[in-house]
Order: structure tokens, then sequence, then C-alpha cells
């Protein structure tokens, strides 16, 4: 049985990632911060195990690693979801949401890495699974933090797979596009559309588009992938979508 741990699992990609790897058969611990009704939900829907633990908390997370290396003697998989948005023009975005959206995206992602980095070396074997967002590949207005944090994190993965392969553990990136979460469904209507139309697809993914991605580059199937990014956009980045 794979040991698994999932950052920001209570809602959207998150636990559509834990139901996955828990419908597979994998002990699934996941994480939260605020959401904790939300995370009781997805931890009773799949047998999962719900833990709070702050991105900016590099002793809560060294805590959740050692909690599950002691229950399960090992971690197989980390799949780096957890993540902010706080979208707004450069021009009028305080400093603070500049800070919060890169803590947490980019140096809690390192913190996670770091983590679990000894206990899979000692292994020799692992997978670390990263959410960006085709924030970091693509401009979008108003994103200037998120996509600084995103397009960091598919540098980051690359260079920590050169690290980390030599010694048997994969690490990959998953870059979503315009998913059906709570975050696009704040959007307004008329510029989630906008987005729609410049979908390859016309239509937005769905969280188990992603999870699917996830747990097939955590799996035996993609045991010689290592240092890849995955989109997953419906075709947004793959080429300008021309009005007709």
């Amino acid at each position: 049985m794979k040991s698994v741990i999932v950052t920001g699992g209570s809602r959207g990609i998150g636990r559509a990632v834990v139901a996955r790897f828990a419908r597979d058969g994998a002990k699934v611990y996941f994480t939260y911060h605020k959401h904790e009704e939300a995370a009781g939900e997805t931890a009773a829907a799949c047998g999962a195990t719900a833990l709070r633990c702050p991105q900016s908390d590099a002793g809560a997370i060294a805590g959740v690693v050692d909690r599950v290396v002691g229950e399960t003697g090992r971690v197989d998989v980390l799949v780096n979801n957890a993540g902010i948005a706080r979208d707004q023009y450069l021009m009028m975005m305080q400093p603070e949401d500049w800070d919060r959206v890169i803590d947490t995206n980019l140096n809690g992602s390192y913190r996670w890495c770091k983590s679990v980095s000894r206990p899979m070396m000692e292994a020799r074997s692992g997978a670390i699974v990263t959410v960006a967002s085709v924030s970091g590949l693509v401009g979008i207005a108003g994103q200037t933090n998120y996509a600084a944090a995103k397009g960091a994190l598919i540098a980051f993965s690359r260079s920590l797979a050169a690290e980390l392969g030599p010694k048997g553990i994969r690490v990959n990136t998953v870059v979503p596009g315009f998913i059906e979460t709570d975050m696009t469904a704040r959007m307004p209507r008329q510029i989630k559309q906008q987005n729609i139309d410049r979908i390859l697809l016309h239509r937005l993914g769905k969280a188990d588009d992603v999870a699917a991605a996830v747990t097939f580059l955590a799996s035996e199937d993609a045991s010689y992938i290592v240092g890849q990014t995955l989109v997953v956009d419906g075709g947004l980045s793959a080429t300008v979508a021309f009005p007709r």
C-alpha cells in the first residue's frame, strides 16, 4: 500500500487527487489550513487522514512527514497542491499579497520537498508531483504574483529532478489550465467566457482531469518519466485562439 501526502487536499483539485489515490488503495494523508469542515468531508468520503498544517510552518510540515513515516514506514508520494491566489494588477497589489502568494505557493512547496527528500533518499524511491498553473506558462493580467510562483515551481521541479533522479526519486509537474473549482466559480461571467473562448476544447476542465494526470505521474506506469511538465489545459497554451 502506497503512503501518500497531498497538500491542500480539502477541496477542488486536492480533493479529487485524494479521492483518486484512495480509490487506488493508497494510505492517504492530506493537509488543510482554514477549511476544517471541508477537510472533514473529504476525510470521511475518502477514508483519508486530514491534518491541519500551514504551508508557512516548516516545523509543522516536518511533523507531518515524521508522523507519516512513523505510521507507514515511508513516504512514497508527495503531491504539492496547496496554493492561494490574490489577484490584482501590479500597480495596485499590496506587498503582503505578493509575499503571501510567493510564500504559500513556492516556499511552501520547497519546505515540503525538503522534508520528504530525506526519507525518500533513504528508501531510494519516491515520486513528487507538483501542481503548478498555466499562469506560469502564459501571461494573464492581474496574476503577476501567482504566475511568478507557479512559473518558479516548474523550474524548481526540473532542478530538483536533476538532484533526486539519481537517487531513484521522480519529480514532475502538472500544469492545469482553467478548472472548475471555487476559484474559477468566483470569476465574473464575462471573464470566464472570454477564457473559455481561448481554450481549444471550449470548456473548463474538471478537477478529476488534473487528478488523473497527478496519479499517473506518481504511478509505476510513469516509472521512466522524470523532470517533465504535463500540461492539462484543454489546449489553452498550445496555440493562439484567433476569433473565427
